[in-house]
């Protein structure tokens, strides 16, 4: 395959947030995975589990969503402040039926994000919630001046407030967040969000619940009824094998099942397509972002774990189908400007999976290290076309490229769809000058192979051969795998 890269021709950031993370209530990925409380036997920091946060950070983090997910239309943030052995009990009935003891709440999730050096974005109950718990919420975090509010937070612990940039206006609204539909929560939207009153030098970027998958009436209500009184638009899109009805397992899949889930990942695109197409007409401008804060792979749980903790395993199929999914973002980068993949620990395509004290890095965490550099970027033109496979009747472009420029070193993410060929990749360099050329590789022997806690790096990165001459820049990409290019 031969493509040429216009490296005069920016088009506009990639947004930092685009490579943002999730952190619901849910199975084990704020308790266990995240949060194991100061009395652990697991070394920790006030609570956060050290490895793996020191793992996380690698990762630069850009936001971390929390508390859900349908959590959030659940959870009232009371329950989560003051002395721990004093807060309120609950059942978790959207995740297992077990009991939350609040443990972790508004202070600790402050606390995760300072340690990991991420910004906060929580999302606010409108399902079960009323208008004053949120405002409150609001001013308990961000005011920092004198009231019953700002000295209760003083009171446990903290004296001065927290930045809060993005805060969301309830979540899946027309499902678990209260069955609604699109018109009733626009008039909700507006009352709520009426009350999200910015307290700090910097207006709380508001982000109202948006539509799921290709659900184009939602968006056209929202577009029509609160687009003066929005700064995002939030999108669901999840990947399955083949559907809702048959997601598949996330490691014993046969070819069909590789390829399945490659076409599904274009879904993606297509529903970003189709959303951006609708707010393109209400706001010409892309003032208003499109925020993809659930997206991934979403498999059969487990066999043996609990059907409602979502707990799955990743292979090589997950990296390249991420990969495919961020490049769409790119693409889209200037409406698409945060996303957040579900989740981070233990959840759905996670990051890092634990068992006790031990830890264990996914593929999907080698990619997103990798993929770090396009971050804030510039996105730059490229021209290529790639060989299809053609799966019942579907064509799935063999290759993907995507690259963009930033502090005068260029990032180029690359992965190869196909199971059987190998492809052979030369880059022309238009209007740049690089003098170095580095690569790191995620690939494979088995499409299934994934990392367990007995065997932790049987998918990790490796160094590529790549050849930088005359503007020129070689590589051979193998069979199932992913790179990523430096060029300096």
């Amino acid at each position: 395959m031969k493509a040429i890269i216009n490296t005069s021709r920016k088009q506009g950031k990639i947004s930092k947030y685009i490579y943002g993370q999730f952190a619901e209530h849910l199975g084990r990925c704020i308790y266990e995975g995240l949060y194991v409380g100061e009395d652990s036997d697991i070394p920790n920091k006030n609570g956060m589990r050290t490895d793996v946060v020191n793992a996380l950070r690698e990762l630069e983090i850009p936001v971390l969503r929390w508390p859900g997910g349908c959590f959030a239309d659940d959870y009232h943030w009371r329950d989560g402040i003051g002395e721990k052995s004093k807060r309120p009990y609950m059942v978790n009935t959207n995740w297992g039926g077990v009991v939350e003891n609040n443990h972790f709440g508004t202070h600790e999730f402050f606390e995760l994000c300072e340690q990991l050096g991420t910004e906060p974005y929580i999302c606010g109950n409108v399902g079960s919630g009323s208008v004053k718990e949120m405002r409150d919420w609001i001013e308990y975090m961000t005011f920092d001046g004198d009231s019953p509010l700002a000295n209760e937070r003083r009171k446990n612990g903290r004296e001065k407030p927290w930045k809060l940039k993005f805060f969301g206006v309830g979540n899946e609204n027309w499902g678990c967040g209260g069955n609604m539909r699109p018109l009733y929560y626009c008039d909700l939207y507006r009352r709520y969000s009426t009350f999200i009153r910015s307290y700090g030098d910097e207006p709380i970027f508001r982000i109202a619940g948006g539509p799921n998958a290709d659900d184009a009436e939602w968006t056209e209500t929202l577009m029509q009824n609160i687009a003066n009184a929005t700064e995002g638009i939030s999108l669901h899109n999840y990947t399955y094998e083949t559907d809702w009805e048959n997601k598949g397992s996330s490691t014993c899949f046969d070819k069909n099942g590789w390829y399945s889930l490659m076409a599904d990942s274009g879904r993606v695109e297509s529903a970003v397509t189709l959303h951006e197409s609708i707010m393109d007409r209400y706001d010409p401008e892309r003032k208003i972002a499109l925020i993809v804060d659930e997206w991934g792979n979403w498999f059969d749980v487990e066999p043996g774990t609990n059907p409602g903790f979502l707990y799955q395993q990743n292979t090589m199929r997950d990296v390249i189908s991420a990969m495919l999914v961020l490049h769409a973002f790119h693409r889209h980068n200037d409406r698409v400007r945060m996303a957040n993949i579900a989740q981070m620990v233990n959840v759905l395509q996670a990051m890092i999976l634990t068992d006790g004290e031990k830890m264990v890095l996914t593929p999907t965490y080698h990619l997103f290290r990798m993929m770090k550099g396009h971050m804030d970027g510039e996105r730059v033109d490229i021209d290529y076309a790639s060989d299809e496979i053609d799966f019942g009747g579907k064509k799935i472009p063999k290759i993907s490229v995507s690259a963009s420029e930033k502090d005068g070193a260029m990032t180029i993410s690359i992965c190869n769809v196909s199971l059987d060929e190998d492809e052979s990749v030369e880059i022309e360099l238009r209007d740049g000058v690089y003098l170095s050329a580095g690569a790191e590789l995620l690939t494979a022997v088995n499409m299934n192979d994934c990392n367990t806690f007995d065997a932790p790096d049987t998918v990790a990165p490796r160094a590529l051969d790549v050849s930088l001459s005359d503007g020129i820049l070689s590589l051979k990409l193998p069979k199932m795998s992913a790179a990523v290019i430096t060029l300096k």
